[in-house]
């Protein structure tokens, strides 16, 4: 989903993107030929079954922490660039206030543990040229994500429940391929500080009142979403409740933070592929189906 938007953003500049089927990032031989000669390495590579890595914890290790290791290691050997992808889930989500790029992490569930080995891989190995990038509640074009599931469930439901104890900060893919690019730019210039950014979009809310708003952009009636709570819907891997990052390091690298996510979703929406998910729940609505 990510890795699309990259490539996308990266439109006229000499690229070699490489999918699971090309690249074995747990082969330190394979990442390290496949680095070689390249200035910037953008890894958007990860194991993202957050559930699934509860049983399967060594197995997401390999791929969100050993691999990023390979990946930085080869990177220090040739003097690359990396910017590396990592997540909110590294932090333990119980604040109260948007948590800074230096805030303590602690990691709730199997799946930020993998992603924190990759962290400290990138910090240890490329103190001046390493980039993390934390990102959150990611939403695009190009694979599942909860924005599409909310608009296919219009379309077949007439009421929905989603969890309104999690606090977050919606961020679509787009905007932070842009930003993945320009800041990737500003490194190879020597004007952005290597270490930890937050990509995630300004402002904050719950999955509910994303889902509201997803539906009150579509055309639909927001108030066919109801709110409950994370307990009506266990899942094998705990949630952090607080996700809201805060995105002061930016201004260090002359940027400023990716806009509201209000802003982003409506833009979004606007995009073919969710277009047609909006038709559809807007027929379904012109059918009858919707309540108001």
């Amino acid at each position: 989903m990510l890795g699309q938007d990259v490539l996308a953003a990266l439109a006229g500049e000499q690229v070699t993107a490489l999918g699971r089927a090309d690249l074995d990032v747990t082969d330190p031989g394979a990442v390290r030929a496949a680095v070689a000669g390249h200035d910037v390495v953008v890894n958007c590579a990860a194991w993202t079954d957050v559930d699934g890595a509860e049983t399967a914890e060594a197995e997401a290790t390999a791929v969100n922490g050993t691999a990023v290791r390979h990946l930085a290691a080869a990177c220090a050997e040739s003097g690359a660039v990396l910017l590396h992808v990592s997540t909110d889930y590294v932090l333990p989500g119980d604040a109260t206030e948007p948590c800074p790029e230096d805030a303590p992490v602690g990691p709730v569930n199997a799946y930020g543990r993998s992603k924190l080995v990759g962290e400290q891989a990138v910090a240890e190995l490329l103190p001046g040229s390493g980039y993390v990038v934390r990102t959150a509640w990611l939403y695009g074009e190009h694979g599942p994500n909860f924005v599409a599931t909310m608009l296919k469930l219009a379309a077949q439901r007439d009421t929905l429940a989603v969890v309104d104890d999690q606090h977050g900060q919606p961020t679509w893919t787009a905007d932070l391929a842009e930003r993945l690019v320009a800041l990737g730019r500003a490194a190879l210039a020597g004007t952005a500080p290597a270490g930890v950014y937050h990509g995630t979009g300004s402002g904050r809310t719950t999955w509910c009142g994303l889902a509201r708003a997803v539906f009150e952009l579509a055309g639909l009636d927001p108030q066919r979403v109801g709110a409950t709570t994370s307990d009506a819907f266990p899942r094998p891997a705990v949630r952090p409740a607080f996700s809201v990052l805060g995105h002061d390091r930016w201004a260090a690298a002359g940027f400023e933070p990716l806009p509201q996510w209000q802003q982003s979703l409506a833009e979004a929406l606007k995009r073919p592929a969710f277009a047609e998910l909006v038709t559809a729940a807007g027929a379904r609505a012109d059918a009858g189906g919707d309540s108001g």
